[in-house]
């Protein structure tokens, strides 16, 4: 596809919105692939020429701090512990907030309105 809008085509792979006039791949992906009723998939868009994004621990890309995201917390057997919808300016204290429970293991960000798959986010390893 051809990206007509900006944002509107968030890059799974860079974490990034691409630009308009970019191609991007639209296909579907197993985002939870885990032995729970949770198990999921769903489309994401992916830069013709994606690049991996490295982020550092406890940073927050602008595709995310920028949207209105679900947020879902799972334990390590991949249940679900807690959803819910925050604006991309309350993103880092919420995820800071539910990994003060010790049961999450892990969080998933898709975006709200569409429910793209977004990310994961893991604990930093300080454990």
């Amino acid at each position: 596809m051809t990206v007509d809008s900006k944002p509107g085509f968030p890059c799974r792979i860079g974490l990034a919105d691409a630009e308009i006039g970019e191609t991007v791949i639209l296909l579907p992906f197993v985002h939870h692939d885990v032995d729970s009723p949770y198990r999921a998939s769903g489309p994401i868009f992916v830069r013709e020429d994606a690049i991996e994004a490295d982020l550092r621990v406890g940073e927050v890309p602008e595709l995310v701090s920028s949207r209105t995201m679900s947020v879902r917390a799972y334990d390590k057997n991949g249940m679900m512990i807690d959803g819910s919808v925050v604006s991309g300016a309350e993103i880092k204290d919420h995820i800071e907030k539910l990994f003060a429970d010790p049961r999450i293991e892990y969080l998933h960000l898709h975006s709200a309105g569409a429910g793209c798959y977004s990310c994961k986010v893991e604990r930093a390893a300080l454990r």
